[in-house]
């Protein structure tokens, strides 16, 4: 097995744009194939994956690098704009930090439409993407939670919660209330959370009462990113589907990781990706919910390995 050397790296207000320092951290050599994770969010971090998956991912011969967006986790900026191009241009400020010709960008959640637009963006610099829990279209997410909410109120005869749903139907569904709620609903069903967790992922998430870094960041979430990048990028609106088909033209693999038990993607959303990408493309893991890097480590790992190596 090659020697690993993790660095800690708080990059310099020099390397970016507005004195901005971004959080960053890598794990195994830089001499291995380059992976940037891309968190969810927007309001999250990668310290969920960071602090459970990165190193084990780097002993399969990756040099895996993670980072907060700026104005997100811990990389607090009050002047934040939260806009795709400065999110671009602090991710093309990483891959000349660390000397990146190309690399593969995983990203989880909302960190997928990020990583696909900046490959649509930069072409060159990009050699895959992964797509992990990542929305094709939100509308279609959001449409589907609210179906799948509806049922369980409906079963519990819960008529409180099935009149929020009703209010919810009535709203504007591009605007960021609408969005929130709607998360807030797939919260409260459940719909982050493996039905039947593998032991394997039940050892991980015991992790998250005792790791210093889990129990500080990972629940730790801020409002200005999703107001932000709804009031610029109207990102709730955002539809994948013919940015993925661009970037299969300039011959950009793209795959994708899904958990059978994330409540925000029913199997006909995740279908109509295995139909865009390929069914050699994809995987769609049976006890595994939205963190599939958590839920199924293992075949998390063994995905990525396979697929970019």
């Amino acid at each position: 097995m090659k020697p690993i050397i993790t660095l800690t790296i708080f990059v310099l207000a020099t390397m970016f744009a507005y004195g901005q320092s971004i959080y960053t951290k890598t794990f195994g050599s830089s001499k291995d194939n380059p992976i940037i994770f891309l968190h969810g969010g927007p309001g999250y971090n990668c310290v969920n994956f960071e602090a459970t998956t990165a190193q084990q991912l780097a002993d399969k011969g990756f040099f895996v690098i993670v980072y907060d967006r700026r104005g997100e986790g811990r990389s607090n900026n009050t002047n934040a704009k939260f806009t795709f191009k400065e999110t671009f241009d602090d991710l093309n400020a990483i891959y000349q930090k660390y000397s990146l010709t190309k690399a593969t960008l995983i990203g989880h959640s909302f960190g997928g439409v990020i990583a696909t637009l900046f490959a649509e963006t930069n072409p060159n610099k990009v050699q895959s993407i992964v797509l992990v829990g990542a929305p094709v279209s939100l509308q279609a997410t959001f449409k589907n939670i609210l179906s799948k909410s509806k049922s369980i109120y409906q079963t519990k005869k819960d008529s409180i919660n099935l009149k929020n749903i009703s209010m919810l139907e009535n709203m504007d569904t591009a605007s960021i209330e609408y969005s929130s709620y709607c998360f807030g609903h797939a919260m409260q069903n459940g719909f982050y959370t493996p039905i039947n967790p593998s032991a394997e992922a039940k050892n991980i998430y015991t992790k998250f009462k005792t790791d210093t870094l889990l129990t500080k960041y990972a629940s730790q979430m801020s409002y200005e990113a999703p107001q932000g990048f709804w009031k610029n990028e109207k990102y709730t609106t955002i539809v994948l589907t013919k940015n993925l088909q661009s970037l299969q033209k300039q011959n950009i693999r793209i795959y994708g990781l899904y958990g059978k038990d994330d409540g925000l993607y029913s199997a006909q959303q995740v279908n109509d990706l295995q139909d865009l990408i390929g069914s050699s493309n994809i995987k769609y893991f049976d006890n595994c919910s939205h963190n599939v890097f958590i839920d199924q480590q293992t075949q998390f790992i063994d995905a990525i390995n396979t697929w970019t190596k």
